[in-house]
């Protein structure tokens, strides 16, 4: 039996599905509901809720010259409990991404980079939303006061990457685009690819 994958995935260029009424169940500045009825990829009739952000979430991943990171913890509303996070925000439709990025991180932990990569995009639940993420790395890195928003109450940690990179692998840091922009930087250090 081959158990080789091969080289190229084949990729689908048709919409197997078909929208047949969108109806729009909720709206707000950040998200929009819809309600869909569909013809499944079999002919079936079915039906689709689908979430559609209105921001680019943008994540950083602060390191100093010793080999430091800071995580941010806040309560998240709609989980009811504590998260340990990188920092992160949403960046609007029509604003870079990295401007964004480099505005997160100024409110959240006062840090201004000078040095910016970016580390990965992808999609953090594309089964019901449309939200779509971009991280980054941040470095040489000049420290002011922190300037957070009036509903956010973070509280930030200086910790070693290897101290954030063991947090993903015990589960204790959970955030879909912390877990993937931490263990990418951890890929990339061991590679030699980046360097503190």
């Amino acid at each position: 039996m081959d158990t080789e994958f091969p080289n190229e995935y084949p990729q689908m260029t048709r919409d197997p599905w078909t929208t047949l009424r969108i109806c729009q169940v909720y709206d707000n500045p950040w998200i929009e509901v819809t309600h869909r009825d569909v013809l499944n990829p079999s002919g079936g009739n079915g039906i689709y809720g689908v979430v559609r952000f209105k921001h680019v979430a943008v994540g950083i991943v602060p390191v100093d010259a010793e080999g430091y990171t800071w995580l941010v913890g806040q309560f998240r509303y709609t989980l009811g409990r504590y998260s340990w996070e990188i920092p992160e925000g949403g960046a609007p439709l029509n604003t870079p991404p990295l401007e964004s990025a480099k505005r997160e991180l100024l409110e959240e932990t006062g840090i201004q980079a000078k040095k910016w990569m970016q580390l990965l995009e992808l999609h953090l639940s594309n089964s019901v939303t449309t939200e779509y993420g971009v991280a980054y790395v941040a470095q040489d890195l000049e420290f002011h006061s922190a300037q957070p928003e009036e509903t956010e109450e973070l509280q930030l940690r200086r910790i070693p990457l290897e101290t954030a990179f063991e947090m993903v692998l015990r589960g204790e840091i959970t955030d879909a685009l912390s877990v993937a922009a931490l263990l990418k930087t951890k890929e990339l250090l061991r590679l030699g690819n980046l360097s503190v």
